[in-house]
């Protein structure tokens, strides 16, 4: 008796750590993963139009858990610190650099601020300059830079209100900037945990269907619609090269500003109340107006009422006016677009959606000039004879491209393309655009033909191309087609057509991405623009390899395959494997199967990446295929489960078919989707040894009205809803899962909520598993202290049940005799 309660006790003590919380500090990972995490990035690179100057922008890979924990409100669907009147989760860079293209060497921007936090940034006109703000302790100050002189000076004091964001706009001279500016009389903001109620809050429902996605971040009471309302206004403001201001409009909650081209008017949006809890700020009511380049009245072109309720469906679109923009050929013409089906998308029509054009002084109803049988999805102009548009329909993944005369609306325009999106190997590929003489981007023609940039994916590989397009008989002539076998080419931008300039990137698996300027008439002619060094000497001898396989059904499949360097293929180890994968949806087998990846893409160790752990003896099978197939009346969650399992046991299959792991020592993770992938998979199959899941959603029950591309809703769909979701099967789950959720994750549908649920219900019920929830992180990790600490997590895991996974089982049967008998 003595005996037994002694093991009694031991496998109590073995067990209680799993359900005791734990005080940790924020940990680092082992060297091996620690060496790839924290090294320089690269620049991002800004080029202008026509390819002559590139910028060189340079930030910090990561943000401090300081940076996030500066204050924040969440209102609206935004983000905002309320001190510096700027998106609490913008991205700061923190150095400048210019480079003619064909220079040697960068210049340093000279004249910056102490600790730059530097963003928004915005070409000038002319691309001689360019403009950006920067984040102070006490606000937001405008900037600008000369780039043919390198040097930066500061235009305001800290006042502007990048709250809404589109916070500054060039005038078409290049003489002054259009700001929004914090308001003279800004009220003071309530702070939430002070402010008194004065009454309950109440939603009512006028019988109308609302069926809304799950927004995050929503007005909650009448506190918080002040405080966005206070947030939200701007007045705006001419801030003039030298310096000088002149208020330009008052103060309004300012959306969207964009000049005409030719820069004599200027299209203005603002919000207007009531404000809504059930929807975001781009759903709240809005008026758009036309004003002179002066701030003169011209005309109101749109108003928009609160929109809670559409018809369901993702293709639903609001009735009224939608889209306004400027047409990039012409001096001062708006577009707008008009649902022909009401925009309910079960609505039978010929038509879908009507193009107009409206010109000035843009009263009245506009001048129609194309119907599209589907959901329009924007227009490409080229001149007075001459545009391209396009349609698009999520139900039967289809698009079409059109070629139509503005100048003759009943003229019948003509299809070039129509095709399933989602097939990659029949992308047609991008058309090529040049800068018009109002600084627009229209379509580059040379004698009625057109330039096409592809990516070139085939069963093959991919091999990028240029294609010239006859606009008349629509038949191509292939230019120039990509021949590398062993690196990436990447078409970037076309310099010059008629001389065959093209801006390209090549990279290779341990060659960082660089940029070059490529001669299409001569494979040899290829100018460096660019010497990035590559900061992941650790990964240069890892094996990184392309596999394909086929699911059970026949469907075919892939992922990228990495081995440990010095990995013997002859003599091959049985080592432990990670398979990391995100699920995608398709109407049709053909596409699904489809091989987009490439092995000679240069091998990028990002925080979310599993690929750190193939220098720490695991195989790593990332990006893994997971295609859930609908075709025809089936959509493709109808059978989510059972693809699921296939795709995952089909992965493990060749790759323990190659020799090269111990199948019973495989762990799988995802993020977000991914996340909810795993959860299924663990508690619907025993194929694997652990699971990582991150930011995931596990209750679909909690968003009812259609998640990921679910378009129907519960009531519509209960079975699919249940059998999705993991919560509802957690007494099934019997492997050790690690759960990770940002506090503040933002995402729709992805509450933390989500995984704090989840994980009680594991719990209760005995499951093995461990909930780390990330202070201050929204739906991705940015704070180096978060990111390092998830992989230390990740490594801890996978170490204890998957790497040593024996050892764990033996130690449980020692401590645990009395569960023998």
């Amino acid at each position: 008796m003595k005996r037994f309660i002694l093991n009694f006790i031991a496998i109590i003590c073995f067990t209680g750590a799993t359900f005791a919380q734990e005080n940790l500090t924020y940990q680092k990972p082992p060297q091996e993963i620690l060496e790839l995490v924290d090294v320089p990035l690269a620049p991002s690179t800004l080029i202008d139009s026509d390819a002559k100057r590139i910028v060189f922008l340079y930030r910090d890979q990561f943000k401090s858990i300081a940076e996030l924990s500066e204050e924040e409100m969440r209102l609206g669907g935004l983000r905002i610190n309320p001190v510096t009147n700027i998106s609490s989760r913008a991205t700061y860079f923190n150095n400048i650099q210019v480079k003619e293209m064909k220079a040697d060497q960068p210049l340093q921007v000279k004249g910056l601020p102490e600790n730059p936090r530097l963003t928004n940034f915005s070409w000038s006109p002319d691309e001689s300059k360019m403009a950006f703000t920067h984040t102070t302790s006490e606000g937001v100050e405008l900037w600008v830079a000369d780039l043919q002189t390198a040097t930066a000076r500061k235009l305001t004091a800290p006042r502007l209100n990048a709250n809404m964001r589109d916070v500054l706009n060039w005038y078409e001279d290049n003489s002054a900037i259009l700001v929004k500016m914090l308001p003279q009389d800004r009220k003071n903001l309530i702070k939430p945990e002070t402010s008194v109620p004065t009454g309950p809050t109440v939603s009512v429902s006028d019988g109308k269907e609302a069926q809304n996605r799950t927004y995050q971040d929503l007005l909650k009471n009448p506190t918080d619609e002040f405080n966005f309302e206070q947030l939200a206004r701007a007045e705006l403001v001419k801030v003039n090269l030298d310096g000088t201001t002149s208020k330009w409009l008052d103060a309004k909650m300012y959306d969207d500003i964009s000049f005409s081209p030719d820069g004599n008017f200027v299209m203005v949006s603002n919000i207007k109340k009531p404000f809504s809890y059930l929807v975001p700020y781009y759903r709240f009511p809005s008026e758009t107006v036309i004003y002179t380049r002066d701030g003169k009245k011209v005309n109101q072109v749109n108003d928009v009422p609160l929109t809670e309720d559409l018809p369901k469906g993702f293709m639903a679109e609001r009735e009224g006016r939608r889209n306004l923009n400027w047409r990039n050929d012409a001096p001062a013409t708006l577009v707008y677009v008009e649902a022909l089906d009401g925009g309910d998308p079960e609505r039978e029509a010929e038509f879908r959606d009507e193009v107009f054009l409206l010109e000035a002084p843009f009263k009245g109803e506009g001048k129609s000039i194309l119907q599209t049988k589907d959901r329009y999805s924007g227009i490409i102009w080229g001149d007075k004879n001459t545009a391209i548009a396009n349609d698009y329909w999520w139900n039967n993944r289809n698009t079409r491209t059109y070629v139509f005369n503005p100048s003759k609306p009943g003229q019948q325009p003509t299809i070039l393309f129509d095709r399933n999106y989602q097939d990659r190997y029949s992308d047609p590929g991008s058309f090529v655009r040049v800068k018009n003489k109002y600084g627009q981007q229209v379509l580059k023609m040379v004698n009625d033909k057109a330039f096409l940039l592809g990516d070139g994916f085939t069963p093959e590989g991919q091999y990028p191309f240029v294609d010239r397009l006859d606009l008349e008989n629509g038949e191509t002539e292939r230019l120039y087609q990509s021949k590398y076998n062993n690196k990436k080419e990447t078409l970037v931008e076309a310099i010059d057509m008629e001389e065959g300039e093209i801006l390209v990137r090549i990279e290779a698996a341990t060659e960082y991405p660089n940029y070059f300027i490529r001669d299409i008439d001569s494979d040899e002619d290829l100018t460096r623009v660019t010497s990035f060094e590559n900061q992941f000497k650790s990964l240069e001898n890892v094996s990184k390899e392309i596999i394909t396989y086929k699911r059970e059904d026949g469907l075919d499949l892939n992922g990228t395959l990495y081995l440990p360097a010095g990995y013997d293929r002859e003599n091959p180890a049985k080592l432990p494997m990670i398979v990391w994968a995100y699920p995608h949806e398709y109407k049709d087998k053909n596409s699904a199967s489809q091989n987009t990846s490439i092995a000679n893409d240069f091998t990028y160790p990002y925080y979310g990446s599993p690929v750190y752990w193939v220098n720490r003896g695991y195989v790593v099978l990332d990006d893994a295929s997971f295609p859930i197939v609908g075709e025809g009346n089936e959509e493709p969650n109808d059978s989510f489960r059972k693809q699921l399992v296939a795709n995952g046991k089909a992965a493990i299959d060749a790759v323990d078919a190659m020799g090269y792991i111990d199948r019973d020592r495989v762990a799988v993770g995802g993020h977000s989707y991914g996340a909810f992938m795993t959860a299924n998979l663990l508690s619907h199959s025993n194929l694997f040894a652990a699971g990582i899941a991150r930011s995931g959603a596990y209750n679909r029950t909690l968003t009812p009205f259609g998640f990921q591309s679910e378009e129907r809703n519960y009531w519509e769909a209960p079975e699919v809803y249940y059998n999705m979701s993991p919560f509802m099967h957690a007494d099934k789950m019997k492997t050790p899962l690690l759960l990770i959720h940002g506090e503040a994750d933002n995402n729709s549908g992805t509450y933390p909520m989500q995984s704090e649920r989840y994980f009680n219900v594991l719990k209760g019920l005995g499951a093995t598993a461990r909930l780390v929830m990330l202070p201050k992180e929204s739906h991705g990790y940015s704070a180096k202290e978060s990111v390092l600490h998830v992989l230390w997590e990740q490594d801890q895991w996978l170490e204890k049940y998957v790497k040593n996974k024996d050892q764990l089982e033996g130690k449980i049967e020692q401590q645990s005799p009395v569960l023998q008998n």
